[in-house]
């Protein structure tokens, strides 16, 4: 990349030197040596350029660059050497200006691959010592400084570490990670230094995962830009058709010229790129990770949305939706008892009781005398009184067919525990994977864009599918499938237009490579971030919105641009046809359209702003591969 600006560069500054030296000669009185130089400096970038074309025809790509050379070539043949100057400068200018742009526009998106980290703190022996992480290896304690990139996924040996994520999730506000949670590469250390456990390599860690997805995304090419490839040839023949008529009608070579200068470069091949580097680039801002050109047009034009349940419509994990109590007991002790005997449990139920009470601030006790049957319960001590919780027959078994509580609506897909307190029951705990808050307005506001038709597909049971879309604006609901019945689903669905499928687990891949536009949720599994078109580096479906908004704005500015650009450049070659515009003015008049039309394809870097900061149990954990599948 380097060396290719640095050729620019040069390019650029050689026609430039040889026309401020010819024009300077000129007006010396020793223009007899202008043409001479002007000339000389229209060659390299000529020579560069028909090395350019040949490489490209020989991979059979006809690009609207032989224009350029065109024009190029039949001023310096008909002796018009300061309009052959003046284009090769203009060229090799808007190549430079072009090459400016890309990089000013794919900012954001090199700003992943700059933080790359190379070397990581190690503890050894009581000592620390410097390593690369490829050396990194799991279960490795290292020492992350404040100011340091986190090298690897990990978990928190100890204290309390204050994370900066925002170039990895558009979140602005620093994030907390308590002893034993959880740590995404990539994240930048805000606090004071802390230790890390690592639980993966280097290699496959989220971060890595992320750059490499971005690299991809670098090296694709839009379609719209080889639209323009395919189309390069009739404007070529209509450029000819038309210089040559002018030639043929007036006997003047010097009109042939000024219609070839003026058609020099096309902004087509300008505009495309430009629109949708900027478009990848804005999206990458709020953790919306577009592999390439192709998925982004892909994003603009889909019609049908297929989602997944687990992890996707819902959260992909269980939370406690009511705490049922009996009369003149408080659900907060009940909870907090409950989750105090459940921290001697490995069960992920416990566990998500536990984390649930910790959410919500309670105090936990240590547990004793605890006696666990696994899969039913779990019994023991809590400040001095006896605690039993479990399933609730279990319960019901330990206090002797104690009846439970009331009758109480039920929610399809929920989990009930009991619990006990000193030989009586105490209360009930309902768990639920819920529907995500704002569900319903995201609904309503894909259907205001682009999306005529939205369906669930799901593993879950009829009842519970049915249940957690009650009241949405959904067209069908498809359950109890298997992966392979999901790519069915998507693949039916394309009878209504091109299908985006939105899913976070292993068993969504498939579908989400059989969809025209795969949309992973968060970090996600790492088959189904693969398969995706689309990473949603934030745990949040309603990034879908910004993601679509800002595909159909790309598109719409680059197609303006090439609509703008080509029309005048059409209305430029019949008024030098005519004889109204000399070659010199056509590669002047040209060099403003391409200007033109790249300040209007940078428009696609601009818009309205999306809420950016997610809460933190928002934020995708790098251990999201271990998600639940639906």
């Amino acid at each position: 990349m380097r060396a290719d600006i640095d050729l620019r560069h040069i390019l650029v500054s050689v026609p430039a030197a040889g026309l401020v030296l010819g024009l300077a000669l000129s007006a010396l009185g020793r223009g007899e040596w202008s043409g001479a130089i002007w000339a000389a400096s229209t060659l390299p970038v000529l020579i560069a350029l028909l090395f350019e074309i040949v490489s490209s025809l020989r991979r059979g790509d006809v690009g609207l660059d032989i224009v350029a050379a065109l024009s190029m070539t039949a001023a310096l043949v008909f002796g018009e050497y300061l309009a052959a100057a003046v284009v090769a400068l203009m060229y090799a200018g808007g190549q430079y200006l072009e090459s400016f742009a890309e990089r000013h526009a794919r900012k954001e998106m090199t700003a992943l691959l700059s933080r790359v980290p190379r070397s990581a703190v190690r503890h050894r022996d009581g000592a620390l010592e410097e390593i690369t992480i490829d050396d990194i290896a799991p279960g490795d304690r290292l020492l992350i400084r404040q100011g340091d990139v986190v090298p690897v996924d990990g978990d928190v040996a100890g204290g309390l570490a204050v994370l900066d994520q925002s170039a990895l999730t558009g979140e602005s506000l620093p994030v907390q990670r308590k002893a034993g949670e959880p740590v995404m590469s990539g994240s930048t250390n805000a606090g004071a230094a802390f230790d890390l456990v690592a639980t993966r390599r280097a290699a496959q860690s989220t971060y890595a995962g992320i750059v490499r997805l971005v690299e991809a995304a670098q090296k694709s090419k839009a379609p719209m830009a080889r639209l323009a490839d395919r189309y390069a040839i009739v404007f070529l023949a209509l450029t000819v058709a038309i210089a040559s008529a002018a030639w043929f009608m007036t006997g003047d070579p010097i009109r042939l010229v000024a219609v070839l200068v003026v058609a020099t470069p096309c902004p087509l091949i300008l505009a495309v790129p430009v629109a949708i580097v900027s478009g990848l680039s804005r999206a990458a801002r709020y953790g919306i990770l577009v592999k390439g050109g192709k998925a982004l047009e892909g994003l603009a034009r889909v019609r049908v949305l297929v989602l997944d349940k687990t992890g996707t419509l819902t959260h992909g994990r269980a939370r406690i939706v009511a705490v049922r109590t009996v009369a003149g007991l408080d659900a907060g002790d009940v909870l907090r008892l409950a989750a105090s005997l459940d921290q001697a449990s490995k069960h992920i139920i416990a566990e998500t009781i536990v984390a649930q009470a910790r959410e919500r601030g309670l105090q936990l006790s240590i547990p004793g005398n605890v006696a666990e049957t696994p899969g039913e319960g779990i019994e023991g001590i809590v400040d001095g009184r006896r605690v039993i919780v479990g399933g609730t027959r279990f319960v019901a078994n330990r206090l002797g067919g104690t009846p439970g509580l009331p009758p109480w609506p039920q929610t399809p897909g929920a989990v009930t525990v009991s619990a006990a307190v000193d030989g009586k029951l105490a209360g009930e705990l309902v768990l639920a994977d819920e529907l995500r808050s704002g569900t319903e307005a995201l609904l309503k506001r894909l259907r205001e864009l682009s999306f005529e038709r939205i369906v669930l597909a799901t593993g879950d049971r009829r009842e519970v599918a049915d249940a957690v879309v009650a009241g949405l604006d959904i067209d069908a609901v498809r359950p109890e499938l298997t992966p392979d019945q999901k790519v069915m689903v998507v693949l039916a669905e394309r009878k209504n237009g091109p299908v985006m499928m939105a899913g976070d687990g292993v068993n969504d891949a498939p579908a989400l490579a059989a969809a025209d536009v795969g949309l992973a949720m968060g970090a996600g599994a790492a088959a189904s971030a693969e398969a995706a078109d689309v990473v949603l580096l934030v745990d949040r479906l309603d990034r879908i919105v910004p993601a679509v908004e800002i595909a159909h704005r790309s598109r719409r500015i680059a197609l303006e641009s090439v609509y703008a650009g080509i029309g005048l450049s059409v209305a430029g070659m019949i008024a030098a046809a005519f004889g109204y515009i000399t070659p010199v003015q056509g590669a002047l008049l040209q060099e403003a359209i391409d200007v033109a039309v790249i300040l209007n394809a940078l428009r696609a870097l601009k818009g309205r702003a999306y809420p950016a900061d997610p809460s933190p149990a928002q934020l995708s954990p790098a251990t999201a591969a271990a998600r639940p599948a639906s």
